[in-house]
């Protein structure tokens, strides 16, 4: 099983988001994401969190909020648990990205761009500032087969 973080770092109308075209043997690749990565050893969420932003664009974030649990089951990938966030201030100066390419987005157009069914549900759920949720993805190959959001099925 995998822990894991993703935040969406926001700028009015704006995320700050990866388009993961550069690591080889990506699960992700040409998909566009937040920023975050899998746990290091002792870590909590906000530890991640906090060194995945810095190490992925060089900022470091001053305010940002604990939004929600995604669960991930696939029948390819291990299960994994991802601790989301987002966040609204932040210090430093950015670098690039080596996993792929950062670019500032109009959450207007988020949904027409490459990226897994299950992201445009918290998207949603992110737009619509819903409290704290709990949230399952389960997936087949890249399909979205069930959503369950605080035990409560909705795909």
């Amino acid at each position: 099983m995998i822990q894991s973080t993703l935040c969406y770092m926001e700028r009015g109308d704006e995320y700050l988001m990866l388009h993961r075209v550069k690591k080889k043997n990506d699960m992700n690749h040409d998909k566009w994401l937040g920023i975050g990565g899998k746990f290091e050893d002792k870590e909590s969420p906000e530890d991640c969190l906090l060194r995945e932003c810095r190490e992925e664009t060089g900022l470091t974030l001053t305010d940002y909020r604990y939004r929600g649990l995604v669960t991930f089951v696939s029948d390819e990938y291990p299960t994994e648990y991802m601790h989301l966030f987002t966040a609204t201030e932040w210090t430093g100066d950015p670098h690039e990205c080596d996993e792929g390419e950062l670019a500032w987005i109009k959450k207007e157009e988020l949904l027409s761009l490459p990226m897994w069914e299950g992201d445009k549900i918290f998207l949603r759920l992110l737009d619509e500032d819903r409290p704290f949720f709990s949230l399952k993805l389960q997936y087949e190959g890249e399909t979205l087969v069930l959503a369950v959001l605080d035990g409560q099925k909705i795909v």
